[in-house]
């Protein structure tokens, strides 16, 4: 099946009682057994619910895999693959990642004996130095957030399968629809659907995609026990979301490509961060597992000062001043003052995340506007 077919109809069935073609919202938070123990599968809503589990199988399906498992956000997901370690195990992952990610392990799980490397994930090589008998999970995003770095999904699952270690890859910034990391070697995938999954900013939900069904069943466990679901009316949403999930990433992905070489021919942005261009180190790699490069992009002014930065920041009226990504409309972010703002000064700048770096969120608007926009705003 098609991407463009598979997006439509996945965990799509018409509603027995009613034919109705889009997934009711199953707003119960119990149902009635039949006698104790006798039910139609359903008992709590925390266990299971009907809208939910149809998020749940058109996650598995758009991310080829087995199964999939919805959250009540990106966090939530990447918490429940925390909870599948013990103490005195380590975590190798890339030194170039999402603040929210950051803050957990560092915050959360290091008092509980968790151990983290942070690495240039671009080497393999550096990947397989750390690994000992404690290593259990490496955990890695590509593109990066918010360098657009590019991590060799097919290289560190090989890594991760010879030494018998749990690969989960963050696949949020690129969608389904530019890469799919089970394809690649990965254990597990992780979505903030909060973002092109979603695709509307208007809900918060995360999910984890997998194929070992032993996997999935430690997953579900701690989905079950550790309650952080999402509700009916936010797995409606995203299965809203999905269906148009590939209009938006090819758009997503042409506004992208024409306002990177925009900025990048422009007498006051001095780099570019975007994994479309040839000359870039992550290129051939981006180019072998992506479909397209997305419409992420980070840049530096040349007038590196976080007064200019903040100026522009102010500056424009398209792109929203705002947090998060994904979504239809264009933002514009500083990550070391709101999505990263949690990671150490010291940290981010020795990793090349500078004070004035700016993020965009290039949405599906009509690029000339777009352009128009950071024109006035950047000179």
């Amino acid at each position: 099946m098609k991407i463009a077919t598979k997006y439509i109809h996945a965990g799509a069935e018409p509603d027995p009682s009613t034919g109705a073609i889009m997934t009711p919202i199953f707003q119960t938070s119990t149902y009635v057994q039949q006698a104790p123990g006798v039910n139609k599968g359903y008992e709590y809503a925390r266990s299971q619910n009907p809208t939910r589990k149809a998020l749940e199988e058109a996650y598995a399906q758009i991310e080829n895999g087995k199964f999939g498992l919805a959250f009540s956000s990106g966090v939530a997901a990447t918490d429940s693959v925390m909870k599948l370690l013990q103490p005195g195990n380590e975590v190798i992952c890339g030194n170039d990642m999402y603040g929210g990610t950051y803050r957990l392990f560092t915050k959360i799980y290091e008092k509980f004996g968790i151990k983290f490397h942070y690495i240039n994930m671009q080497s393999v090589t550096n990947i397989e130095a750390l690994i000992n008998n404690n290593t259990k999970l490496i955990w890695a995003e590509t593109p990066t957030n918010p360098l657009m770095n590019i991590v060799d999904i097919a290289a560190v699952a090989s890594i991760a399968k010879k030494h018998n270690v749990i690969l989960c890859v963050d696949n949020t910034f690129a969608s389904p629809y530019l890469q799919n990391p089970l394809n690649l070697g990965a254990d597990i995938v992780m979505h903030s659907a909060t973002k092109y999954l979603g695709g509307h900013s208007d809900v918060i939900q995360g999910c984890l995609i997998m194929n070992d069904a032993a996997l999935r069943e430690q997953l579900y466990f701690i989905q079950k026990s550790c309650g952080a679901v999402p509700g009916p009316q936010d797995c409606f949403l995203v299965l809203r979301g999905i269906k148009t999930l590939h209009v938006r990433m090819q758009r997503h992905c042409e506004n992208g490509e024409k306002i990177a070489h925009w900025l990048r021919n422009n007498n006051n942005v001095a780099k570019v961060y975007w994994p479309g261009f040839e000359d870039i180190a992550g290129y051939a790699v981006a180019k072998k597992q992506m479909r397209g490069f997305g419409g992420m992009i980070s840049f530096e002014l040349k007038n590196d000062s976080v007064e200019e930065a903040k100026r522009v920041l102010s500056s424009t009226h398209l792109f929203s001043l705002a947090e998060s990504l994904g979504g239809v409309e264009s933002l514009i972010n500083h990550p070391a003052s709101m999505t990263h703002a949690s990671i150490p000064k010291e940290e981010r700048i020795k990793n090349g995340l500078s004070d004035s770096l700016i993020r965009l969120s290039v949405g599906i608007e009509d690029v000339d506007d777009l352009i128009t926009d950071l024109q006035r705003a950047i000179g």
